[in-house]
């Protein structure tokens, strides 16, 4: 896990749409899928229901979104 995939989820869930998502992280939708989908592998858990559309975070994806907010808070503080 590392703050650019913390960084890519938080996006997505604020865009939920991966293209979109992407262009705001200025990276292309395979690249940002990819890291979605190495960091829900790491976890061993779904981030996001993308059966749906809009695509909407799953519950333990919603709190691993909330803990994200809150490290990306903190590494802004110490940057």
């Amino acid at each position: 896990m590392n703050i650019q995939q913390l960084e890519y989820i938080q996006a997505l869930d604020k865009f939920r749409h991966f293209g979109r998502a992407a262009d705001f992280c200025q990276v292309t939708q395979p690249t940002l899928s990819t890291m979605i989908q190495k960091l829900e592998d790491e976890l061993g858990v779904k981030i996001f229901d993308r059966s749906h559309q809009p695509i909407i975070p799953t519950a333990v994806g919603r709190r691993i979104l909330d803990q994200a907010a809150v490290i990306l808070l903190q590494v802004a503080q110490v940057k």
